[in-house]
Order: C-alpha cells, then structure tokens, then sequence
C-alpha cells in the first residue's frame, strides 16, 4: 500500500495560462511502465461566504467548456507563488464584491486525481464587509452574485439546478446542525445528508 511509482522521464507537451500538460513515463506501484498525460494546476480557492446565518452566496456565470450557465461558490486559481489564503481573501472580493474579515479553511479536495493534480482549498469566508476599492474582474468573467437560504441551496441540489461538484462538497462540508448534537454525538456537527434532505440547519 505505501509503494508509489518512480517517474522515468517528462516531457511538457502544452503550457497554458491557468495549467500546463506534461507526458510523464512512469513505473507504476505494480511494476508495468506507462506513458501518461498530466494537468499541472497550481491549485486554487473554493469559498464559502456567508452574509448572515443561514445564509450562502452563489455566482452565477458562463462556463463555456459545458455550455451552460451555473450557479457556483465563488472560486479561483492560485497566483505564482500566492499563499492560498491571501487567494481566498483576493477571490472573494473579485467575485462577490465584499472582503471577508475572518476565513476559515474547512477542507482540501483533488477534483480529477485521475489525471490532474490540482488541489481544491476550501475556505468558509465570515464577517463580510464592502472594500475600500471595488476588484476589477478578469475579461472572460460576467458574474452574478446572489444569496440564498439553505433550504434554497438543498432544492436546488435536488432539481439539478446546481450541477458543479465543488459547489455542492463545499455546501455539504459547512452544513451543520444549529443546536444540539451532530454526528458522533458532537456539537453541531457536520450534516451532508440534511443538506440534500433538504431538513433546516444552519450555520
């Protein structure tokens, strides 16, 4: 189980803006040797932010590989070199307009481990306030930012009206109990079937 492979040689075979495709030839725990293709990502942000209790902020935008518009958590990749939560504190007042006083990272997630080696960090972003400056957005951005209520987020899940994975994760992981017991008899504790149960609990 602790056996990892042992990389032979690379060859970059596409740099991007957001991400590079390197072919890495490979010797794989098991012993074959392979030729497989990787997306390097820097990794990026996922925020949650949280007007008031209860309370969730989505964007809406464009997602042209999908050809679809989708309600989303605010989300961006790291700067070269950017500590990830100066990133989320950037996002978030690029994204929804408002500057997070307090952040909270809640969890770390891969995506698409099959073949990319971005990390997702999750980060709960609290006592909002209007910055001194308004952000600029990145040309290809045209968001629409808007709360909701849990019950809302969790019927919306449920009809398939938010279709993006992270979204969905980073709802499911803040989701708790507002009094009482969670799982585990713990405190409040993390509830991701309530959320698509569509049963209240807040933050």
């Amino acid at each position: 189980m602790g056996i990892r492979s042992r990389r032979l040689a690379r060859r970059r075979v596409f740099t991007g803006k957001v991400f590079d495709v390197t072919r890495d030839r490979v010797r794989l725990p098991h012993g074959p040797v392979a030729d497989l293709d990787v997306v390097r990502h820097r990794g990026s942000v996922v925020l949650i932010p949280e007007p008031a209790p209860d309370r969730v902020m989505l964007i809406r935008q464009y997602r042209y590989a999908v050809n679809r518009w989708l309600w989303e958590l605010p989300a961006g990749s790291l700067e070269p070199g950017e500590r990830p939560d100066r990133a989320a504190r950037r996002e978030c007042a690029e994204e929804i307009g408002l500057r997070p006083r307090r952040i909270v990272r809640v969890g770390t997630f891969y995506p698409t481990p099959g073949f990319c080696d971005e990390r997702m960090l999750f980060y709960r972003c609290l006592d909002l306030v209007v910055p001194a400056r308004p952000a600029a957005l990145d040309e290809d951005e045209d968001l629409e930012p808007r709360t909701f209520t849990r019950r809302q987020l969790a019927r919306m899940i449920r009809r398939a009206e938010i279709a993006d994975m992270k979204t969905v994760v980073g709802l499911a992981m803040t989701h708790r109990t507002p009094t009482g017991a969670g799982r585990g008899g713990r405190r409040g504790g993390l509830q991701p079937a309530r959320l698509l149960s569509g049963r209240r609990g807040g933050l």
